[in-house]
């Protein structure tokens, strides 16, 4: 019998350092957001603005990118995202005001709309479906990763080297063409990867084997499979965009911390992020392989991380800088062990050929509601001044979505197509 190689795994590794990247070029902004305040002379509404330019083009870019990896297949469909959005990334350095900082904002977004898509697609064509919440935990548990390495990195450039905020950028940037070096070295489809031994390839074959006719984007819409995703995501993403684009803000602003003391708390926050990405897509994982039917699995692992979302709507209360950090840092955890369910959720109701345009689809609802949180925040933080009402907000929103998702999909059932 042959020995079972673990190829698959290395795939994986090669997701979690592009997802790592993906996270890095988008958060520096957020950190740099006192230091291009005071350079452009920016309102919180005109940072609102950038931010909505992101995500403006991160909702076109999703439904682009998605079909254009079912199309093309995620080897080369990967690489162009990567190529473009470091590209992009870099050209923020060049920006000399609030218009060239849209750009390279509305350009970012464009680009880094291919990661998730991609990732989630690979995910489906390299494992079988008992171990897919575990890669796609793993895979996304990157996005953590790239936060609590970007203020260090941002830190150590802009005030250790003095290099300026325009290092930071072209630094940053240059990360994904390494990246997509190794990619195009690296990777080869299953069927043409002569690294992966035929007892791995018959596990990663082993679910049962579906068509490969191509979807019309009129088919898939007609489902309630891709309304629950989609719903979903346009309801929790802009909790973890708002996490990713002003917690340093918020810090700043409660408790004193700039670019040189971010670090630790944003650092223990991602790192429980980190733990919650893996932790969540394991304990389905887990429960499914106990026994428990894919949709009991997924839906209880989700409810868990949605009642850990709970406490952070008294976040703003704290007056303890650690205690903050604890209650951000659960939530963090949560949602992340909720995304990497959702994801999932995904691949669990489509058939593989449909997986990058359904989490295309889903990504740009999730972009849209990111937009709307963008410009309410800056709303809020320019008329009221106070995160308050924003952080009220944000703690039942996890367990209203999986309502959502339970009364279109009470059985996860496949999509007929």
């Amino acid at each position: 019998m042959a020995q079972m190689t673990r190829h698959r795994w290395v795939v994986c590794a090669l997701l979690f350092a592009a997802t790592t990247i993906n996270y890095i070029d988008r958060q520096v902004i957020g950190l740099l957001k006192p230091t291009l305040t005071a350079e452009f002379g920016l309102s919180e509404l005109d940072y609102a603005n950038a931010v909505f330019a992101f995500q403006a083009a991160y909702a076109i870019g999703l439904v682009t990118m998605g079909w254009l990896i079912d199309k093309v297949g995620v080897k080369w469909g990967y690489a162009l995202a990567v190529a473009f959005w470091s590209a992009a990334g870099m050209a923020h350095a060049a920006a000399t005001g609030i218009a060239g900082l849209l750009a390279a904002r509305f350009a970012l977004g464009l680009g880094e709309a291919g990661n998730f898509p991609a990732a989630v697609r690979t995910t489906a064509e390299w494992f079988p479906k008992k171990e897919r919440a575990l890669a796609v935990g793993l895979f996304n548990s990157g996005s953590n990763v790239g936060a609590i390495i970007t203020p260090l990195m941002v830190a150590y450039i802009v005030v250790t080297l003095g290099l300026g905020w325009q290092a930071a950028f072209l630094i940053t940037g240059a990360l994904g063409f390494v990246w997509l070096a190794v990619w195009l070295w690296l990777y080869r489809p299953l069927a043409e990867q002569p690294r992966v031994s035929e007892a791995e390839r018959a596990h990663i074959l082993s679910d049962p084997i579906e068509a490969d006719t191509p979807i019309k984007w009129s088919a898939l819409v007609r489902h309630r499979q891709t309304w629950a995703f989609a719903i979903a995501k346009f309801m929790t993403d802009p909790i973890w965009w708002f996490f990713l684009f002003w917690l340093p803000d918020f810090f700043g602003k409660n408790y004193g911390l700039d670019l040189k003391t971010f670090g630790p708390p944003l650092i223990a926050i991602y790192l429980l992020a980190d733990v919650g990405s893996i932790g969540g897509g394991w304990l389905s994982s887990r429960l499914i392989a106990r026994g428990w039917s894919v949709n009991a699995g997924r839906k209880t692992a989700m409810l868990v991380c949605a009642a850990c979302v709970l406490p952070v709507s008294l976040a703003v209360y704290a007056e303890n800088l650690m205690v903050a950090v604890g209650i951000i840092g659960l939530a963090a955890a949560a949602h992340q062990g909720w995304s990497a369910n959702l994801f999932t959720l995904a691949s669990d109701v489509m058939p593989r050929r449909a997986v990058g345009s359904i989490v295309g689809f889903g990504g740009m609802a999730g972009a849209v509601g990111g937009m709307l949180m963008a410009q309410y925040v800056g709303a809020m933080l320019e008329g009221a001044g106070s995160y308050m009402p924003i952080f009220l907000a944000i703690g039942s929103v996890y367990l209203i979505a999986l309502g959502v998702i339970h009364l279109i999909l009470p059985r996860l059932d496949p999509a007929d197509l």
